[in-house]
């Protein structure tokens, strides 16, 4: 089954804008979030397989696909649903050896040349970016643009066309519309629902833009 991707809620506990990590778990899944990831860089291994295991628990009713960042072990030692794999993180080979053959993969995207040597065939979903500025994540490679997103996507399908991809970085209700047209099927946000004063209405407000221009793109 072709994994949705319209709205990719990360959440972080340094971007949390003080609320507690579950609660933005469960108002993201309440606002439309089409799968979370729990994104966490500074936590120990135990706190970390501990929050997970929590937010699990919090999404179960809505049955939203949750994903750890990085960590195949904590992935294993949680249960989560999958993994997402950074460039310089553990081989998707590996981690597909590792991971059980539902388990979900994905892969960080940021270049041509990346796209092109990704293994396309062992890999649920690609996340392109940073498209966006961001202040989520400490990237030092300058944003590739809606341009450079289309280009990317575009090496990706000729690969794998069924391929899913998400936008990542700097993504927010005034630029989502563009990286859909652009060619992804949805958007990875942080601040965009975590940093909101209501962050359930927050993701209602993201997954109707992307609806839309998903809409608007199939029209075309």
């Amino acid at each position: 089954m072709r994994l949705d991707l319209r709205l990719y809620a990360l959440i972080d506990p340094e971007h949390a804008g003080g609320r507690d990590i579950l609660e933005l778990a469960r108002l993201a899944a309440e606002g439309g979030a089409t799968i979370v990831q729990l994104r966490d860089k500074r936590s120990t291994i135990r706190g970390m397989v501990e929050h997970a295991r929590h937010i699990k628990t919090v999404l179960a009713p809505f049955g939203v696909p949750f994903l750890i960042n990085d960590r195949v072990d904590v992935a294993l030692a949680c249960g989560a649903d999958g993994v997402h794999l950074g460039q310089d993180d553990m081989k998707a080979e590996d981690a597909r050896r590792l991971l059980a053959r539902s388990s979900i993969i994905g892969l960080s995207i940021k270049a041509i040349a990346e796209a092109e040597e990704a293994p396309v065939e062992l890999l649920d979903y690609v996340g392109i970016g940073g498209v966006f500025a961001t202040s989520s994540k400490d990237n030092p490679a300058s944003p590739i643009g809606t341009a450079g997103l289309a280009r990317i996507v575009e090496a990706v399908r000729r690969r794998a066309p069924n391929l899913p991809a998400c936008a990542i970085a700097g993504i927010t209700f005034d630029n989502a519309a563009e990286t859909i047209a652009a060619g992804a099927d949805g958007v990875a946000v942080i601040s965009a629902i975590s940093l909101q004063s209501d962050p359930r209405a927050a993701a209602q407000k993201l997954r109707a833009i992307v609806d839309s221009a998903l809409g608007k793109r199939r029209c075309r």
